[in-house]
């Protein structure tokens, strides 16, 4: 499971058993995401959770990142036996708007959420090519 996590919403990927398959699952507040974990650690199988680590061009963490290892530390609190690992996602909300703006829907275009969830499908897609 991947999480592209943002101030006001979050993105959320998971892949299948095998990890060949990534697919989007939902795009949350984040203040409700703990919530939505919790709920869907209870249903599914999650051996490690990967969180995208935003990164400036120059490779400095932005501002977000207190609040992404806060959010961390609250999980690893309440899943212990979960691992949780980070992956760099710098420019995978421009890759997302990419994407989307490829299928030529306009209305998409302007869908936040959606380039949330495939934020967070990117995510997961570049931290299994690697691990």
């Amino acid at each position: 499971m991947s999480i592209d996590y943002g101030s006001v919403k979050s993105g959320i990927a998971v892949t299948d058993p095998l990890q060949l398959i990534v697919n989007g699952l939902d795009t949350v507040p984040t203040s409700n995401l703990l919530a939505y974990l919790k709920d869907y650690f209870g249903r599914e199988k999650v051996e490690k959770l990967v969180v995208g680590y935003p990164r400036h061009a120059d490779g400095t963490p932005t501002a977000l990142v207190a609040q992404i290892e806060k959010f961390v530390k609250e999980v690893q609190k309440h899943f212990k036996e979960i691992e949780v690992d980070f992956q760099d996602e710098l420019l995978t909300s421009k890759q997302a708007k990419e994407i989307i703006l490829a299928t030529h829907k306009k209305k998409k275009r302007r869908d936040k959420n959606l380039v949330d969830k495939v934020s967070a499908i990117l995510i997961l897609q570049e931290y299994l090519k690697h691990y």
